[in-house]
């Protein structure tokens, strides 16, 4: 059995996130920044939500499959992370995060979820390579929902893990499910 390299597997698939995250920017500048956390959230809950509709119902009327719903989970979730460190502005015109240093904290966000998951996988042996994606869906759509208690609580824990490890925890889900859909099947 050929061992894999989750690594190099990641790199591959957030490349391609970052690419449309990238294209994006430039088509629509930086239009995310103007929505609250809470809203990037509910973005997440909606891709989420589809994915989970699609694998149940094995039919889409819309044609876009699950791929780029795990894409846009990434892609809100760093978003979010990036919201959490900067704020949102009150005023679009008077923000100074330009597109070059939205790439930039992308790429950073990327890289340390990267990092959580390499940690993650030496204690836990990649064992998400044996469950389902429709599994690794529900974790996301479960760590969505604790987001939106936490939020709720007005971003205070008593024991848990804040916001952005459950957003880190979202990006490795979706980069796992994007693994397995992309990468694996082209093998």
């Amino acid at each position: 059995m050929q061992k894999k390299d989750t690594s190099t597997e990641f790199d591959s698939v957030a490349q391609q996130c970052e690419e449309l995250f990238t294209k994006k920017a430039k088509d629509y500048g930086l239009a995310w920044r103007i929505l609250r956390v809470t809203s990037l959230t509910d973005q997440i809950f909606i891709k989420a939500q589809r994915i989970r509709s699609l694998q149940q119902k094995g039919v889409a009327k819309v044609n876009e499959g699950i791929i780029p719903e795990f894409i846009g989970i990434v892609n809100y979730s760093v978003m979010a992370l990036i919201q959490l460190e900067l704020g949102s502005p009150a005023d679009l015109s008077q923000d100074d995060l330009t597109c070059e240093k939205a790439i930039l904290l992308y790429k950073k966000y990327l890289s340390n979820a990267k990092n959580l998951m390499n940690d993650k996988n030496h204690d836990y042996d990649e064992a998400w390579r044996q469950m389902r994606i429709s599994s690794l869906t529900d974790i996301i759509l479960m760590k969505q929902l604790r987001i939106k208690q936490i939020e709720d609580n007005g971003g205070n824990t008593i024991v848990s893990e804040g916001l952005d490890a459950n957003y880190y925890d979202m990006i490795n889900y979706a980069m796992f499910s994007l693994i397995r859909l992309m990468i694996e099947k082209e093998k």
